[in-house]
């Protein structure tokens, strides 16, 4: 009697067009990735698929919370291609495999298996770029377009601090911080101070500060 394969309980989230097989059993399909812990919270399926992408970075929040509060479901991050500094971040926030949202459907339907089974899955390239930061001791910048200032007067304003107290800290002018902060807003491409900062601690920054 051939041994049948056990069918994988899955919620999709912000994920536009589900796989269909025969192996996975779709219990919810939101277009919301926000929506996701509620449904990983009430169904304990046995994946959460969600995308995360710039520039709300909402899929690493829900990452980190479903990680917590629903260890027994897997989540499987499907990132923007050849954005490796946001693979590392989803991993880092919890998700036990990432692929690129242009994968095909039968690569998604095998990851889903295999981070069902407890396996951690991601790309070459992904492993490439994690292995360099451990070697380098490089920080991982989920905003790749700041530079290393900006970076980390965002991760401050992300803890808490108001741009005099950013100043005091980093020996600079209130005016010079000021401009870095219209220069981050810039590149991040928002005007609302609320936004960014969502955007920075969704990233995981602010959280040493």
């Amino acid at each position: 009697m051939p041994i049948r394969t056990p069918v994988v309980s899955v919620v999709f989230a912000g994920v536009p067009e589900p796989p269909v097989s025969s192996e996975l059993e779709v219990v919810a399909h939101t277009p919301d990735e926000r929506e996701a812990v509620w449904h990983a919270i009430a169904l304990h399926p046995d994946v959460l698929v969600l995308s995360v992408h710039p520039p709300a970075l909402d899929g690493l929040a829900v990452t980190r919370e479903v990680s917590s509060r629903v260890p027994g479901t897997a989540v499987l991050a499907l990132t923007p291609p050849g954005d490796s500094d946001l693979v590392v971040a989803a991993m880092l926030a919890g998700a036990r495999g990432v692929l690129s949202r242009s994968a095909a459907h039968d690569d998604l339907v095998r990851f889903i298996r295999e981070v069902a089974a407890g396996a951690v899955v991601f790309g070459e390239r992904a492993a490439d770029r994690l292995y360099g930061l451990l070697a380098a001791s490089e920080p991982i910048r989920v905003f790749p377009r700041l530079t290393s200032r900006e970076h980390e007067v965002l991760d401050l304003l992300a803890g808490g601090l108001v741009i005099a107290q950013v100043a005091r800290q980093l020996g600079l002018a209130t005016k010079t911080v000021r401009n870095v902060v219209s220069s981050i807003h810039a590149k991040v491409g928002t005007d609302d101070r609320e936004v960014l900062l969502g955007q920075a601690r969704n990233a995981g920054l602010g959280r040493h500060s």
